[in-house]
This record gives C-alpha cells, structure tokens and sequence, in this order.
C-alpha cells in the first residue's frame, strides 16, 4: 500500500523538478575576446546573428590565458582573440587540442617609445619590454630582427627566445611582462613591444606611432577557436560566415585605418 502511494508522488516530484530546471538556449552562442579589436568586431556581427535566430553573447576578457581555458573547461563555446602560433603553444603546453575555425583579422605587431623617435636613437643598454608568452615573445624578437637591430639565429622561427639572438650591438636589456602591462610601462622603458589589440586599447596608433611595425602580409592572423567537439555546430559555423562577411571587411577598414587588417 505505502508502495503504490510513494511511486505516485515520486512521479509528481520528479515532474515538477523537471519542469523547474531551465531549458538551454540552444540559440545562445557565447563568446569569449578581447576588447580591442575583437569585441567591437564582433558587436558588428552580433546583429547579422540575430536574423538568423543566435543570440551572441561575449565575455570580454583582458588577458589571453582565460579564454582558452574557459573554453577548455566549456564556459564558453569559441573564443576569438589568438594567432596560431599562440595557440600552437597553447596546446603544446597544457595538452589540449583547441581548434582554428577560421582566420578573420591581422593585427600588425609594433614596437614604441615616448624616448626616442627612432630605433636608431636607442641607447646602448636600452630598457626594452617584449610580451612574456611564447609566441608573441618570439615575434616581438622577429620585429627587431626585421628591424634591423638584433640578428637573430633563425628569424624564420616562430618560436625563438632571446637565446637565439647573435647579435646585439646596442646591448639591450629586455625584460618580459605580460602582454596586457605593456602599454602602462611605456613612460618607464626605452621600447615596448606591443600587440595591436592593446595598443589600440591605450589610444596609441599603430600605423602613426609605431616606430617599426609588422608587413601587411604577416603570417599571424586572427583566428576563431573552438573545441574538437562543436567546431561544426551550425551556430559556430554562422558566426564563422559573419566573422568573414563584407560588412565586417568594410567596418575594419572605416574604424582602423590599417592598424587592422582583414584575412579574408
């Protein structure tokens, strides 16, 4: 008897449990960037979606440690914020296999000083910040090496350290920092090597204030990432065609005037 009434009421709870829980917005995409140019890229984009039924919402993050992690551990769905070798590295280091979806936007690497008004007016012993994670540290180096002042081993690396410097007539000192604090120390050092993206987030001017700056057809393009298992998920797949679409191309080329260049 106690049976056949517990059953019963068993089913009730469980029905109003269900019906409780909230179902997941199978139209929601969520995306995590970086404020400059990557959220403002994709506030471009975020009405084109909702015409086509997915909601974009994007976690602005100041750092590119979290946005691979949050997407290793699925609090978000992609991220778009990295190049290739940064994501290389990524993976290499903490054995995950985040994946590319698709290349959008170049941001030309450059090197800048409130000191001196050319890399010919360092001083010997120049204080000279570069970027403390792998990929960008080794392109920071390139940059010089392009430049014209360290000769690196082998400039093709897109993994050198300064161990692979041969040369350095001026005898620069560089210290490594994260990506984000190279901006705020420029008033303090001689040259700071610095991502567009934080650039443009400190008012500078690449294409003006940059004293040496990366070609237009730098290899470290912009990518979409998402994870092994919904890298074909039609929403991921949506934002990938917007990401790319014409009215993104014309909107890099209004709003940075160079500083941002289009992959596509």
């Amino acid at each position: 008897m106690k049976k056949t009434l517990l059953l019963p009421l068993l089913a009730v709870t469980l029905a109003l449990a269900a019906c409780g829980k909230p179902a997941a917005d199978s139209s929601k995409l969520v995306v995590a960037a970086t404020a400059v140019p990557h959220a403002e890229i994709l506030a471009v984009v975020k009405p084109i979606l909702q015409k086509e039924g997915v909601e974009l919402d994007v976690k602005v993050f100041n750092d590119y440690v979290q946005p691979n992690d949050q997407l290793v551990q699925k609090q978000v769905d992609v991220n778009y914020f990295q190049t290739e070798p940064y994501l290389d590295a990524y993976n290499r280091d903490r054995k995950t296999d985040l994946t590319k979806v698709i290349g959008v936007h170049i941001e030309p690497f450059g090197a800048y000083s409130r000191r001196v008004k050319s890399l010919a007016d360092l001083p010997v012993g120049a204080d000279v910040v570069i970027p403390n994670d792998p990929s960008n540290n080794s392109r920071a180096l390139i940059l010089l090496h392009k430049a014209g002042v360290i000769t690196l081993k082998d400039p093709t690396n897109a993994l050198a350290t300064q161990r692979d410097i041969i040369a350095n007539p001026k005898q620069l000192k560089f210290r490594e920092l994260d990506s984000a604090m190279l901006p705020r120390v420029l008033d303090q050092v001689d040259l700071a090597l610095i991502n567009t993206n934080y650039a443009l987030d400190a008012g500078l001017n690449p294409t003006q204030d940059a004293l040496a700056i990366e070609s237009k057809d730098s290899p470290y393009v912009n990518f979409l990432v998402a994870r092994p298992d919904n890298k074909d998920d039609p929403r991921v797949q949506q934002l990938a065609k917007a990401l790319t679409s014409p009215e993104v191309k014309a909107f890099i080329a209004e709003k940075y005037k160079g500083a941002v260049l289009p992959a596509f």
